[in-house]
């Protein structure tokens, strides 16, 4: 059960994240729809690659395409009522995809019985890789690469489903929760992780 709802949370909040990034870019509906598709299926695809699981099964996906094309088309066409809420409720709509979908992806993983290290990385690009493929589409700097704590949530999730968490339905909402809430929190209190220094001496 904690599967589809995941699955049904992630397509739902990364459709949407990725229609307003195209929309404020001035996209026409086709780009919209795109853009939209790419983020809430591209980290699927992408972490498919990576551990070995055909990328043709998320063909398979045909009623969370359907969620997807329905979210995309609400935001379009309501974009103008909503649209000016974007900046406060862009950054929610991404943590919970992100949170979401990590934790599916670290769900796969496990079941496919992969090392700790590989559950973190399937973590990561389920739940960054479809927002990194957006964002490079629409000529912007990925959040992953921004100051603000991103990606590690999505590593720790991954983490934290690798140790066993994941048998657990309330645990993984819990679990999705807290990934969504700190990912909000280092964005509102602009928490960094450290940066290292390079210094020219002559």
């Amino acid at each position: 059960m904690a599967w589809e709802v995941f699955s049904f949370i992630g397509t739902v909040a990364f459709a949407i994240s990725g229609a307003f990034v195209a929309l404020e870019e001035d996209y026409d509906i086709f780009g919209v729809y795109i853009l939209g598709m790419v983020t809430a299926f591209g980290g699927g695809a992408l972490r498919n690659v990576v551990i070995g699981v055909p990328v043709s099964v998320l063909w398979d996906q045909n009623f969370l395409f359907g969620v997807a094309t329905l979210s995309i088309l609400l935001i379009f066409y309501f974009s103008k009522s909503v649209i000016s809420h974007w900046n406060r409720w862009g950054t929610y709509f991404d943590a919970i995809g992100l949170a979401a979908f990590a934790i599916q992806g670290a769900m796969l993983a496990v079941k496919m019985d992969l090392s700790i290290a590989a559950v973190m990385v399937a973590a990561v690009l389920t739940g960054a890789g479809g927002g990194v493929i957006r964002d490079v589409l629409a000529g912007r700097k990925p959040l992953i690469f921004k100051d603000d704590i991103y990606a590690v949530w999505a590593a720790a999730a991954g983490f934290i489903v690798a140790i066993g968490f994941y048998q657990n339905d309330l645990a993984l909402y819990a679990l999705l929760v807290a990934t969504a809430t700190l990912r909000i929190l280092s964005f509102l209190f602009h928490w960094k992780l450290p940066h290292g220094k390079v210094t020219n001496e002559q």
